[in-house]
């Protein structure tokens, strides 16, 4: 069964992806630069209000390219043991979401190795920052090695069908160590031929609408997309 994952920016959109099939959720803020960490506000309401989606939160102080100052480890670090410290009254599956590059577009990997030896238990996925890495398939491995739990990309591709080819590559190379996110211009009418094309078993998207003069997530997209990426 493929996985659908649903990118959301508040609770209420949350809540309209849960109730429309989303198996998890990526709750971030400020979506026009790519997403950043969401107040813990609103994840400690995420977590009291969703009943059935597992939930990943976003880990990134600023808009802007990938690299990590000091200051800037120290708030994630932060952030990450505030969101483990906060109640999780359903039982939630929840996660974290990093990434942190190099000047020269490499994994850091001294700042990722951090991250996800704070976060302990909860798992981690590397989000998009993947994708401006030069060498992903050495990149995958280095994943593995620092025990993420999944990576999220489109092959540094446009969108996930023109990626298709090296996002097949790296679940290849990935295994059973690393799960591979496919993500990038997928929607209900492509869905089937991405998870053909890649053999991916997971999908990330957004699913915006726009409604009272604000971007929403479309529960009637969802739906589809659920039911065209598990065969219905």
């Amino acid at each position: 069964m493929t996985t659908v994952e649903i990118c959301v920016s508040d609770v209420p959109t949350a809540l309209v992806a849960e109730a429309a099939g989303a198996d998890r959720l990526e709750l971030c803020a400020d979506l026009g630069q790519g997403g950043t960490t969401p107040s813990l506000g609103t994840v400690e309401v995420a977590l009291r209000m969703l009943r059935t989606a597992a939930l990943r939160v976003m880990i990134r102080p600023r808009g802007g390219d990938f690299r990590v100052s000091e200051i800037e480890r120290q708030v994630m670090l932060a952030d990450i043991a505030a969101i483990r410290d906060l109640p999780n009254p359903h039982g939630l599956a929840v996660g974290v979401v990093v990434g942190a590059l190099t000047p020269d577009h490499n994994l850091d990997l001294a700042v990722l190795r951090h991250l996800i030896e704070a976060a302990g238990p909860l798992p981690v996925t590397v989000h998009k920052a993947f994708d401006e890495v030069g060498d992903q398939l050495a990149a995958i491995e280095e994943v593995i090695d620092l025990g993420a739990d999944a990576v999220l990309t489109s092959g540094a591709a446009h969108t996930a069908l023109a990626g298709a080819a090296r996002i097949a590559a790296l679940r290849q190379r990935a295994g059973d160590h690393v799960r591979v996110i496919a993500a990038g211009g997928i929607r209900s009418h492509n869905v089937r031929q991405v998870v053909a094309a890649t053999g991916a078993r997971e999908v990330h998207l957004r699913a915006p609408v726009r409604r009272d003069g604000r971007e929403a997530t479309d529960g009637d997209e969802v739906s589809r997309l659920v039911a065209a990426a598990r065969g219905r």
